[in-house]
């Protein structure tokens, strides 16, 4: 299968199945002589995994990591890191009953037009639980850019219709939809709870800052900075979109309102989201996802078989009711990814 590979200078190839034996990453491209342990990555590995609260899957998964090359004495050595998570709350005769349906949301009817088969066990490789290598190889690249003085965070900016009305960075960690607003999160958690209850999901869109990444790093034309970050992005399976700084508003406004003027100091506004001509301009790089329901919910649906032969189904399972609060650490991972492998590029450029 190709297409399990993200990045040219800093570069991961995630691996591995929903119900497999494991799932992990490989990332090449990494400094040499970082100081670098299991524990700092294990900690983005806790945000991601499942059962951490009433809106997340009940699945219980540790995911305790193991790096395996790529490592010297706590230091990076410049070679390929393979870090692997081996899965243990697999259970695939979950999926027995719907073995020959395509569940509706799914990518079940597209793989197996694609590749004349598939994995029915929740889904292979376009489960999100393929995402957990692409949070391993994140982490990496995160340790790469707090060295350069780059941080990057994510949080719900809206859940089942309820908007964040104020931005308190410091409250993101500490409610379970991880929004920036906690009014908003106690109101966002009682409606995930109720839709779960309902047997039904919700979506919602979570916006992203990037801190401390100089002006001139993107690649103009085709590998523009907000080009890549957007098709890292919506290579997550959720995402549906994307707006960077004003975004869709900008269709509204007048050249004279959209315009980031300067002056001596820098610029004056900020609707271009930190990224002009492809290139960074030095100030914060803002985004915005649009994250879909939850496609597994157990009303009932109409769909058909693979013999063509339509029917009902509904999906029994353990899944999320809504997946911004545990696609967060995703989406800060990919963010990281792009800025690091764009700066290595911009480094070599100018050797």
């Amino acid at each position: 299968m190709a297409g399990s590979t993200y990045g040219s200078s800093f570069k991961i190839t995630t691996f591995g199945e929903s119900h497999g034996e494991a799932v992990g990453v490989i990332v090449d491209g990494v400094t040499p002589g970082v100081e670098l342990d299991e524990k700092y990555i294990q900690t983005q590995m806790d945000r991601r995994k499942p059962g951490q609260s009433s809106v997340t899957t009940p699945r219980k998964e540790y995911d305790v990591i193991s790096i395996l090359s790529g490592m010297f004495e706590g230091k990076t050595t410049g070679t390929p890191l393979f870090i692997m998570l081996h899965n243990k709350d697999m259970r695939p005769d979950a999926y027995n009953d719907i073995q020959y349906s395509f569940r509706p949301g799914h990518a079940d009817y597209t793989y197996l037009k694609k590749y004349g088969l598939r994995d029915h066990r929740g889904s292979g490789r376009a489960s999100g639980r393929e995402t957990a290598g692409r949070v391993a190889g994140g982490a990496v690249a995160r340790k790469l850019l707090e060295n350069k003085g780059i941080s990057v965070v994510a949080y719900s900016k809206e859940i089942g219709g309820i908007k964040c009305e104020t931005f308190l960075e410091d409250e993101i960690e500490k409610n379970a939809v991880r929004a920036c607003d906690p009014e908003a999160a106690k109101r966002m958690i009682e409606r995930v709870e109720q839709l779960a209850a309902a047997g039904d999901s919700c979506g919602g869109i979570v916006e992203c800052r990037i801190r401390g990444v100089k002006p001139g790093i993107g690649e103009p034309v085709f590998d523009k900075l907000d080009a890549e970050l957007a098709k890292a992005m919506l290579s997550i399976g959720a995402v549906k979109g994307i707006e960077f700084g004003a975004g869709f508003a900008a269709a509204d406004m007048l050249g004279s309102e959209h315009n980031d003027e300067m002056n001596k100091d820098g610029f004056l506004s900020n609707n271009a989201g930190g990224i002009i001509g492809g290139i960074s301009t030095g100030e914060e790089i803002v985004f915005r996802i649009a994250v879909k329901p939850t496609s597994s919910i157990s009303l009932p649906q109409q769909t058909m078989d693979i013999h063509g032969q339509e029917k009902m189904i509904e999906t029994i399972g353990r899944h999320d009711p809504c997946i911004c609060p545990r696609i967060i650490p995703v989406v800060e991972a990919m963010a990281c990814i792009v800025v690091e492998d764009l700066m290595k590029r911009h480094a070599a450029m100018f050797a």
